[in-house]
This record gives C-alpha cells, structure tokens and sequence, in this order.
C-alpha cells in the first residue's frame, strides 16, 4: 500500500425501510479536518484522470455504481515511490479511500451504470488558486494502462 493511504471498510445499516451507511466521522482515526464535499457523476467508461493536489488530502467513497480508483505515488523521497494501487469501489465494495497530498489519483466508472463518487477534500477548491496538478489520463509517465484486463 502507499505510504500514507487508508482504508476504511463501510458498512450499510439495513433494515425493510433501506440502509443508512455513514462515510467519514469526525471521531474516525482517519478524519483530518473538514474543508468541502462533493459528488460527481460518472458515466460508464469515462476516466477522469490524473491529478495530485499539494496541501489537500482527498477522501474518497462511491455510494452508486462501481469505480476503478487507482493511486499512483510519484513523491520524491516516498518509501513507496513508483507504486501504484488500484481500489474497485462503490456498492459490492464499499470503501472509503485516504488519498495523502502529492499522490496521483484517478478513477474510471466500471460496469453498464453510471457511479456517484463522493468526495470529501480537506481543503475547499479555491478557482483563484487551484491546489491541483493534472496530468492526461493516458499520454504520462505514469506506469497504469486504464484498460480492462482479463484475469
């Protein structure tokens, strides 16, 4: 695993009504500080990849549909320099994601359904001044093929 990400296993209270799934307390080993959260909407197939963030930890869950999440770490001096880790979450594995400042990430909607991928930065996204580095999802240095690969 990446030096410095976490992983956090959800799990969905059920009963006949629905489920009620918490994602991220403020009482969680994990949880840092607060800054923003958000959805976004995929579409089967769509990439939406790379890009790092200097200051900012991500935590990421899909809470509809499945996504490919992969981080790549390319900090200079890391113990787990070059290494990459490909997490498939959202509703047959539900995981809530660390993502720690400067790793690469990245994620593709798997399967024939749209994903709703949640999002909660540490940071708010300010427009003036962007804590973002992207890079293009296949033409990198990045050592991923986003293609669908048969075991």
């Amino acid at each position: 695993m990446i030096d410095g990400v976490t992983i956090k296993q959800l799990k969905p209270n059920a009963d006949e009504r629905g489920y009620l799934q918490e994602i991220l307390r403020s009482d969680d080993d994990i949880f840092e500080r607060f800054g923003q959260i958000y959805v976004s909407l995929n579409y089967p197939g769509v990439t939406r990849a790379w890009h790092s963030h200097a200051r900012q930890v991500d935590f990421m869950t899909v809470v509809k549909g499945m996504a490919k999440i992969v981080l790549y770490d390319g900090r200079e001096g890391s113990p787990t320099r070059g290494e990459v880790n490909e997490f498939f979450a959202g509703e047959q594995n539900r995981i809530l994601i660390r993502i720690p400042a400067l790793v690469m990430h990245g994620y593709k909607t798997i399967g024939v359904e749209p994903c709703l991928l949640v999002n909660i930065p540490t940071a708010c996204f300010d427009p003036g001044e962007p804590d973002e580095h992207r890079v293009p999802p296949h033409d990198n240095d990045i050592p991923y093929d986003w293609a669908i690969r048969e075991r």
